[in-house]
C-alpha cells in the first residue's frame, strides 16, 4: 500500500528538519499544499513524538513572534520587511 502524502511528509520530518518549500520540492507538491498537510501532521504525531517548529523570522529586524508558526507570513509586522525566513519543521 502506497503511503499517503501526510505519511510521506511525516516520514521525511522524522529523518531531518525541513521547510515547506524543501518538502514540496522533495515530494513534488506546491508549497501551499504542504502547509495544509503540515497542519494535520502536527496534530497526528504519535504520543511518543513531538512536532517541532522553528518559527519564521524576519531577516531585517529578527522578529520571530508570529501568531501562527505553521504558516509563512508575507511580511514582518514590526518593520514591514518581506525578507522572512520560512519556518522549519521536525518530528522527534
Amino acid at each position: 500500500m502506497e503511503p499517503t502524502t501526510r505519511q510521506r511528509i511525516a516520514d521525511r520530518l522524522r529523518t531531518d528538519a525541513a521547510t515547506a518549500s524543501q518538502l514540496g520540492e522533495a515530494l513534488s507538491l506546491p508549497t501551499h499544499v504542504v502547509y495544509d498537510h503540515l497542519e494535520h501532521v502536527s496534530r497526528s504525531v504519535g504520543e511518543d513524538e513531538t512536532f517541532l517548529v522553528a518559527p519564521p523570522a524576519c531577516r531585517d529586524c529578527g522578529f520571530d513572534g508570529f501568531d501562527d508558526p505553521i504558516n509563512y507570513p508575507s511580511r514582518c509586522p514590526d518593520c514591514r520587511s518581506e525578507r522572512i525566513d520560512e519556518p522549519t519543521f521536525l518530528i522527534e
